[in-house]
């Protein structure tokens, strides 16, 4: 099952529903069908964070994440090519 996504915009609308007087966060969570930690979660955020809260959906961590193994991949290339040219010299040699 796919992880559900939701804007900026959604998480401090519903963060603010949960500061309107009248109304607890469990409920708000019930009638935005959310789980009620992540509701927390998101307030903590944005009370820490402030406008910085939610900077977006982790592209910036799977950008990273894709550079870094494909410096991996051809790191392991050369490593592979490096080993087979140093077999290649020593039976070459002798």
């Amino acid at each position: 099952m796919a992880r559900k996504r939701y804007t900026q915009e959604y998480k401090q609308q519903a963060v603010a529903k949960t500061r309107r007087g009248g109304i607890s966060l469990a409920q708000v969570a019930r009638d935005l069908d959310i789980n009620q930690n992540m509701l927390s979660r998101w307030r903590r955020d944005l009370e820490k964070n402030g406008s910085d809260a939610f900077p977006g959906e982790g592209h910036a961590r799977d950008a990273e994440m894709m550079r870094l193994k494909r410096e991996l991949t051809q790191v392991k290339k050369e490593r592979d090519f490096l080993k087979e040219a140093a077999a290649f010299f020593a039976k070459h040699l002798k």
